[in-house]
C-alpha cells in the first residue's frame, strides 16, 4: 500500500508528526489567550477593561466549544474513522481562527472562540486514539507522551509569541499571535490525508484485508507473517467479543451495565474520564491560562516581568517534560500519576503558604517581596512535576483502558470531562483570586493530595500491555480494588499474556519445518524464557514487547 514508500518506524514517525502537530495546536491555543487577555488594545477593542467576569468568560468559553466537540466525537468518530474526524476538526478550527483574528467586538470573539473550541475538542479526542491504534505496545505510551510534550511546546511557543508582540501597539499585538495557529493547520492538511487509517477501526468495519496490509506496513513485515496474522486475529477476537457483549448508550443511560458479560464498560469509562478530571482538578489551568495574571495579582509583579517569567517557565516546563518519555513505560502509568500528584500537592501547599505571607498585613514590604519570590520557585517546580507525570498520562490512559468498540467514545468522554472541568477552573480563577486571595490555592492543594490514594486503589496498570491484553483483563471482571493484584499493578507485561501470544504463534506455524518455529520464537526473545519458567518481570524485558 502506498504511503510514499514509507514502512515500519518511518511510517509510525509520520503518524506521530501529524498527531503531535494536532497537540501542538492544542497547546498553542491553550496558552495564547493568557498573553492576549492582558493586552491593553485587546481589552479596549472588546470593551472589557477592568471586567474580571467577562475576561474570564471570553477565555473559558473556548472550553465549552472543546467540550461540545469532544462529545460530538462519540457519534462521528466511529462513523468517519480517525483520519477523517481529524480533518473535520481541523476545518472547523480554521473557521474559528479566522473569526478570532479579524474580530472587532466581543460577540464575534465569543463565536470564534466557541467554533475553534469545537474543532479542537474533536481533534484532541481523536489524535491520541489514532496514535495508540497505530503504535506498537512498547512504543504506544512514549509516542502519546511525545504528543503531549508537543502540546507543551505549543504552549511555550504561544508565551514567547505573545511576549514578542507585547511591546507593539495596536491590534497587531494580539491579532498576529491569534493568526499564528494557521501554521499548524497547514501542516495537518499536508500530512493527515496521506497517512494510514487505524487498522483496528478498519477491522471493526469489516475491512480486514486493508487492515492487515496496514499492520504489515507499520511492522515492516509481509502480510502473511505469523505475527501479523496473530495481531489481526487478536483484534478480530476483540471486535467479536465486543459485538456479542456490547452495551448500547440507551442501556447505559438506563443503568443496564451488562457486567455479567464481562466487558466492565462503565468501570472502564469512569477510569478514563477520571484521569482527565484529575488532570484539570490538579490546578494546571489556574496558571496555564492565567500565569501572567496570577503573577501580577497574587505575586505583585509588573506586566512585562510577569510575561517574561511565564515565557521562561514554559521553556522549563517543556524541557523537564522530556523525562516522561522513557519513564512512562519504565515506571508505568500508575506511578507516573501518583508521583506527580504528590509533588503537585507539596508545590500548591508551599504556594499557599508563600502567598498567605505575601498578603499578610503588618509585614515589612521587603519581607512580603521575599515570600512572593519564593512562591515563583514553586510555580516553576509545579510545572516541572506536572509535565513529567500528569501532562501526558491522563490523555494516554483513556485510549488504552477502553475496549475497541468504546475506545473512540471513551476517549471522547474523557476529553469532554477534561474540557468541562477546564471550563469550570478557568471561569472561577480570576474572581476566585480576587475574592479569596491566598485561600483560593488551598482548593488545588487538597485535590492533588486526594489523587494519590485514588490511583493506588482503583487504577490498573496499562503499561507494556497490548490493547487486547487489557480487554482480556476486564473480560475476567476483575475486582474494582486493584492494589493487591500484581498482574494489575505491574509495569511489565504479565507472563500469562506472553504465553498466550506465543502459543497462538506456535499454532499458526504448526506447518513449519522442525526448528523454524523455535527459531522464530527465540528471535522474539521468549522461547528460552518460557522453557525456564521465567518470572513475569524477566519475560517482560524480552522483545515480545514489540507486539502492538
Amino acid at each position: 500500500m502506498g504511503w510514499f514508500g514509507l514502512k515500519g518506524a518511518w511510517l509510525t514517525f509520520w503518524v506521530t508528526v501529524a498527531c503531535a502537530t494536532d497537540m501542538t495546536l492544542f497547546g498553542y491555543d491553550q496558552g495564547v489567550f493568557g498573553g492576549v487577555i492582558v493586552t491593553n488594545d485587546f481589552l479596549e477593542t472588546m470593551g472589557i477593561v477592568g471586567d474580571d467576569k467577562l475576561q474570564s468568560t471570553v477565555t473559558a468559553i473556548y472550553d465549552i466549544g472543546c467540550f461540545l466537540g469532544a462529545v460530538s466525537t462519540i457519534w462521528i468518530g466511529e462513523r468517519l474513522g480517525r483520519k477523517n474526524t481529524i480533518l473535520v476538526g481541523t476545518t472547523i478550527m480554521s473557521i474559528g481562527a479566522i473569526l478570532q483574528t479579524v474580530s472587532f467586538g466581543l460577540p464575534q470573539m465569543f463565536v470564534g472562540r466557541v467554533i475553534a473550541g469545537i474543532g479542537n475538542g474533536i481533534n484532541t479526542s481523536t489524535a491520541p486514539v489514532w496514535q495508540g491504534e497505530t503504535s506498537k505496545a512498547s512504543w504506544r505510551g512514549k509516542l502519546i507522551v511525545i504528543e503531549m510534550i508537543m502540546n507543551i511546546f505549543g504552549f511555550s511557543l504561544s508565551n514567547w509569541v505573545t511576549f514578542a508582540f507585547s511591546s507593539l501597539t495596536g491590534s497587531v499585538s494580539w491579532r498576529v499571535p491569534l493568526a499564528f495557529q494557521f501554521l499548524f493547520i497547514i501542516i495537518l492538511y499536508g500530512t493527515v490525508p496521506w497517512l494510514p487509517e487505524s487498522p483496528r477501526w478498519l477491522i471493526a468495519k469489516g475491512r480486514v484485508a486493508e487492515a492487515e496490509q496496514i499492520l504489515a506496513d507499520l511492522e515492516d513485515r509481509p502480510v502473511d507473517d505469523a505475527f501479523i496474522q496473530t495481531q489481526s486475529k487478536d483484534i478480530q477476537w476483540a471486535v467479536d467479543f465486543e459485538r456479542d457483549n456490547t452495551i448500547l448508550w440507551s442501556d447505559l443511560l438506563r443503568g443496564r451495565t451488562g457486567e455479567t458479560a464481562g466487558t466492565c464498560t462503565i468501570r472502564r469509562l469512569i477510569l478514563g474520564m477520571g484521569t482527565q478530571a484529575m488532570q484539570q482538578f490538579s490546578g494546571i489551568n489556574v496558571t496555564s491560562y492565567y500565569l501572567p495574571l496570577v503573577l501580577i495579582n497574587s505575586v505583585g509583579l509588573s506586566n512585562n516581568f510577569a510575561r517574561l517569567l511565564a515565557a521562561c517557565n514554559s521553556v522549563s516546563y517543556l524541557l523537564f517534560s522530556l523525562i516522561g518519555i522513557p519513564n512512562v513505560e519504565r515506571w508505568g502509568r500508575r506511578k507516573m500519576m501518583m508521583y506527580a500528584a504528590f509533588g503537585q500537592f507539596v508545590c500548591y501547599a508551599a504556594i499557599t503558604i508563600c502567598i498567605r505571607y505575601n498578603e499578610m498585613g503588618g509585614l515589612a514590604p521587603e519581607i512580603q517581596a521575599q515570600w512572593a519570590k519564593a512562591s515563583i520557585a514553586f510555580f516553576f517546580l509545579y510545572y516541572i512535576l506536572f509535565g513529567i507525570g500528569m501532562q501526558g498520562t491522563p490523555w494516554l490512559y483513556p485510549t488504552e483502558i477502553n475496549s475497541l468498540s468504546m475506545r473512540a467514545k471513551g476517549a471522547a468522554l474523557g476529553t469532554a470531562t477534561n474540557w468541562i472541568v477546564n471550563f469550570m477552573v478557568v471561569e472561577i480563577t480570576p474572581p476566585g483570586i480576587s475574592a479569596l486571595g491566598w485561600k483560593f490555592y488551598i482548593i488545588w492543594t487538597v485535590f492533588n493530595f486526594s489523587f494519590v490514594p485514588i490511583v493506588y486503589f482503583f487504577y490498573p496498570e496499562t503499561s507494556d500491555r497490548s490493547l487486547e491484553d487489557i480487554d482480556r483483563f476486564f473480560a475476567n471482571n476483575q475486582n474494582i480494588l486493584v492494589f493487591r493484584d500484581k498482574d494489575a499493578t505491574s509495569s511489565k507485561r504479565p507472563l500469562k499474556y506472553i504465553a498466550q501470544e506465543e502459543e497462538a504463534i506456535r499454532r499458526r506455524n504448526s506447518g513449519a519445518m522442525p526448528g523454524e518455529v523455535e527459531d522464530m520464537l527465540r528471535r522474539r526473545g521468549a522461547a528460552e524464557k518460557l522453557k525456564k519458567g521465567s518470572s513475569d518481570e524477566e519475560m517482560a524485558f524480552g522483545e515480545h514487547k514489540e507486539r502492538a
